[in-house]
């Protein structure tokens, strides 16, 4: 069973910077992929960014530079540095990761928000 363990959420004003970070435990080897969703009340979630163990980056808007997706190495630890944040950005982020015995896990979520 994999167990992830989120953390670095929290209230900002507009333009600022928060930093989130994903631990995952319980898998054997390094995970091949590791990413950040996001969900807003009455939406689908929607990828923010992943990376796989390779180092190989994907964001949801190519042209995004706000968020940086990053993972220490071939370990199972990934974190999204997210700057100059907008009150669009105010969403519920989730950490998914896998495959890891041929499923996805997901965390349990971490609010991010955003005033104006």
């Amino acid at each position: 069973q994999v167990q992830l363990v989120e953390s670095g959420g929290g209230s900002v004003q507009a333009g600022g910077s928060l930093r989130l970070s994903c631990t995952a435990s319980g898998a054997m080897g390094s995970i091949i992929m590791m990413g950040w969703y996001r969900q807003t009340p009455g939406k689908e979630r929607e990828l923010v960014a992943q990376i796989d163990n390779d180092g190989g980056t994907m964001y949801e808007d190519s042209r995004e530079t706000r968020f940086t997706i990053s993972r220490d190495g071939k370990e199972n630890k990934i974190s999204l540095q997210m700057n100059n944040l907008k009150p669009d950005d105010t969403a519920a982020y989730y950490c998914k990761v896998g495959p890891v015995w041929n499923q996805y896990y997901w965390g349990q979520g971490t609010q991010v928000t955003v005033s104006s």
